[in-house]
C-alpha cells in the first residue's frame, strides 16, 4: 500500500488559512454520473486485490468531491447536507470502498467547519495537500478490546502530558483509509498531572499520518468494503504539540460524545453511500435482464413477468430509501424538528431497504447473481456493511421503543 502523504506540517505561524485552489465540484447529475462511471470501472479489480482504490479516489478528488464540505472560511465550497448526500450516493454507486473513505474524509472537513479544533498549521497542511491531490483524514476511534465506541466505555489509547505537548500510545482498530490517511483524528484518554483518574479527560488528538511511531497492522480481511483498508494502527511514543488535544464533554449517561461529530454527516452520510450501492445493483440488474437471452426462452429475460416484478421490487426499495434520506434532510433544512427523535430508526429503515433491493436482485438471478464474473455478489457483500455503522439496529430500536413507551 502507498501512503498519500506530503511534507511535514508547517509551523502555526505559517498556517495561512484560508487555502486557495481547492477543486470546485460540479454537482450536476451529468457530472456526478460521469464520476460514478469512472470509479465503477476499477471497483471490481480493487475489491479483489484489497489495495487502496487510488484511481477511484483520484477521480473523486479531480471532481472536487473529496473536499466539498470544506467550509467557506477555509477556502472551500461548504456544500449542504442534500448535496452531500448526492455526492455520497454517486461515489457509493461507483465503489462502496471509495464512498466510505470519502464519507469519512468529508465528515472530518464538515466537523472542522462546525467547530474548528485542529491546530491551524495541521489543517492548512491538509488543505494544501488536497489542492495538489488526494489527501485524506479520518476519525480513528474503535479499539480491539473496546469494540464500538458508540456503545460506551473509555479508550485504552492515551496521550501523556509532557513539558512541550503530548505523547500518544495505543492501538486502534477499523481505521478506514489505512496508510492513505494524511491525518488521523484519534480518540484518547488524557494522562496528565492533576487529572482525576476516576473521571479522566477524554478527547481527540490530531496526528499527521507520517510521524515516527505509527505502525499499520494488516488486519482487514472482510466480507465487504474490501478496498477500504480498514486496518488496525498502533501508536508508539508519537510526539504531538500541546494544541493537538481537544476535550470531548461527558454526557449525563456517562458516555463521551463530541457535539460536532454528532451534528456531522455520519448518521445519514453512510446510509447515502449504500443507496448508491443499491442503485448500482439496479443498473446491473436491468442491463443483465435486457442482455440475457436463454435458448429455451428465445427472448430477453426482461420480457418475463418474474423479472419485471423483481425489477419493480428493487425500484420500490430504492425509492423508499431515497425518500427517507432526502425527506429527513429537507425537513431539517426547512427548520422542522419533529422527526429528530426518529433519526436512528429512519437510518435503520434505509438500511433495511437498500439490503432488500440488492438481495432481491441476487435472489431472482440464481447462480449468475452469486458469480464473481458479475457485480451482484460484490454489491451484496458491500451493502450488508450498512448494518455496522452506528447506531446499530438493536440499539436504535430499543431507544425508540423506550422513548415511545415513556421509559
Amino acid at each position: 500500500m502507498t501512503a498519500v502523504v506530503g511534507e511535514p506540517a508547517p509551523s502555526a505561524a505559517s498556517a495561512g488559512l484560508p487555502v486557495a485552489g481547492l477543486p470546485v465540484p460540479d454537482l450536476s447529475a451529468e457530472a456526478l454520473a460521469a464520476v460514478t462511471a469512472e470509479i465503477a470501472s476499477t471497483a471490481g479489480a480493487y475489491d479483489r486485490t484489497g489495495e487502496i482504490p487510488l484511481p477511484g479516489l483520484t477521480a473523486a478528488h479531480r471532481a472536487g468531491l473529496l473536499t466539498a464540505t470544506v467550509a467557506p472560511q477555509f477556502g472551500g465550497p461548504g456544500v449542504g447536507q442534500v448535496d452531500m448526500a448526492r455526492i455520497l450516493i454517486a461515489l457509493g454507486e461507483g465503489d462502496a470502498s471509495v464512498g466510505l473513505i470519502a464519507a469519512n474524509n468529508l465528515g472530518t472537513h464538515q466537523i472542522q467547519g462546525l467547530a474548528a479544533s485542529w491546530p491551524p498549521a495541521y489543517y492548512a497542511d491538509l488543505l494544501r495537500r488536497s489542492v495538489a491531490g488526494v489527501a485524506l483524514a479520518n476519525s480513528v476511534r474503535a479499539e480491539p478490546e473496546l469494540g464500538a465506541p458508540a456503545r460506551g466505555g473509555l479508550p485504552k489509547t492515551t496521550v501523556t502530558r509532557t513539558a512541550d505537548g503530548w505523547v500518544l500510545n495505543g492501538r486502534k482498530a477499523y481505521a478506514t483509509g489505512g496508510t492513505a490517511l494524511a491525518y488521523h483524528v484519534v480518540w484518547v484518554v488524557a494522562d496528565e498531572p492533576g487529572g482525576d483518574p476516576e473521571r479522566p479527560r477524554v478527547g481527540h488528538v490530531v496526528v499527521p499520518g507520517d510521524l515516527p511511531g505509527i505502525t499499520w497492522i494488516d488486519t482487514w480481511d472482510h466480507l465487504g468494503l474490501r478496498a477500504s483498508n480498514t486496518h488496525d494502527v498502533e501508536y508508539t511514543n508519537v510526539e504531538l504539540p500541546a494544541d493537538a488535544f481537544v476535550e470531548i464533554p461527558r454526557g449525563p449517561d456517562g458516555v463521551y460524545r463530541d457535539p460536532a461529530a454528532m451534528a456531522s454527516i455520519g448518521l445519514f452520510g453512510h446510509p447515502a453511500l449504500y443507496i448508491g450501492v443499491a442503485r448500482a445493483a439496479r443498473s446491473a440488474f436491468v442491463r443483465y435482464a435486457q442482455e440475457r437471452v436463454p435458448t429455451a426462452l428465445g427472448r430477453p429475460i426482461a420480457t418475463t413477468d418474474r423479472i419485471q416484478a423483481a425489477a419493480g421490487e428493487i425500484d420500490a426499495q430504492i425509492a423508499q430509501a431515497e425518500t427517507l434520506l432526502f425527506g429527513v434532510l429537507l425537513r431539517a433544512q426547512s427548520g422542522d424538528t419533529d422527526h429528530l427523535p426518529q433519526l436512528s430508526v429512519l437510518k435503520v429503515q434505509i438500511a433495511r431497504s437498500v439490503i432488500a433491493a440488492v438481495n432481491t436482485a441476487v435472489a431472482v438471478l440464481g447462480n449468475p447473481g452469486l458469480s464473481r464474473h458479475l457485480p451482484f455478489e460484490r454489491l451484496l457483500r458491500d451493502v450488508l456493511c450498512v448494518r455496522v455503522h452506528p447506531p446499530q439496529e438493536d440499539t436504535a430500536l430499543l431507544a425508540s421503543g423506550r422513548r415511545l413507551l415513556g421509559l
